[in-house]
């Protein structure tokens, strides 16, 4: 819903004024699965790319604490542990979010993964399938900043001694990503343009294709506006609320149960 709410001029079949709306005619005129395309892209890079993010977030946030905070929780560690996990993250994941959104696109011309794959690599070579890094570094940089620091700032005031409560997790997690996803809907416009190629935009643009942020955000303006720069973010927010408090309560209850269980071998030894 949010790569077809993005969308800077979409078919009169696929304009739409509201999420609700979006998934009941999604679901109504192209099949009930239509929503759920990209899935199996996404969670094949969500695995290794998630893997690395919270193992980079943890080492680096203890490390730059100590450094900074002696002892203690530091908000600047906490948002730069955040965006170096953060490269590491985009770089799993960026090729996966490329062909996710190409097939989620009204009208899409793949039916498989492999299809979308062997296009792109065939029609726009390799650097394709990374044409939106940067911009989605630029995006996720503040993004991760914003949700990191949000996260464990409520995390001090809903769980201040840290132990295992879910409830205090999923609560931090969703408002730490509604709160960032507002706030960086303008730079996930530009992604998704970059990540799409959207024909119609395109028609605006003399290069023939979209490379780079600053030529995104002026193919953004030219066809929209700046009301153009925060299309979808209603899908946006409501997609990462969700996102991110399941991601945070399932790290947390791995969390939990790996240390429980470190620290039942030391006291057995």
């Amino acid at each position: 819903l949010q790569t077809r709410m993005q969308s800077l001029r979409p078919e009169p079949a696929a304009r739409y004024r509201n999420v609700l709306e979006a998934l009941w005619r999604i679901a109504r005129t192209e099949g009930v699965w239509r929503p759920m395309r990209g899935l199996n892209i996404t969670a094949t890079g969500a695995g290794p790319a998630h893997a690395l993010y919270f193992a980079c977030y943890e080492k680096l946030k203890k490390t730059l604490s100590d450094v900074i905070q002696a002892g203690g929780n530091s908000h600047v560690a906490n948002g730069a542990a955040g965006c170096v996990a953060t490269l590491l993250h985009d770089a799993a994941m960026n090729p996966a979010e490329g062909v996710k959104q190409r097939m989620q696109m009204y009208n899409s011309p793949y039916q498989r993964v492999t299809d979308c794959v062997r296009a792109v690599w065939h029609n726009e070579g390799a650097g394709a399938f990374y044409r939106s890094y940067t911009t989605q570094l630029t995006m996720n940089i503040p993004f991760q900043a914003i949700h990191f620091m949000t996260y464990e700032f409520l995390q001090e005031q809903l769980n201040p001694h840290r132990q295992y409560n879910p409830g205090s997790h999923v609560v931090s997690g969703a408002c730490a990503g509604a709160v960032a996803a507002a706030a960086t809907t303008p730079l996930d416009v530009c992604k998704t343009l970059l990540n799409t190629q959207e024909s119609l935009a395109l028609s605006s643009n003399i290069s023939g294709h979209i490379t780079g942020m600053a030529n995104a955000f002026r193919t953004v303006y030219q066809v929209g506006g700046l009301t153009a720069y925060f299309r979808g973010v209603q899908a946006r927010v409501i997609y990462q609320m969700p996102s991110t408090a399941i991601a945070w309560s399932v790290y947390e209850f791995f969390k939990y149960i790996l240390t429980k269980r470190q620290e039942e071998r030391r006291a057995g030894k």
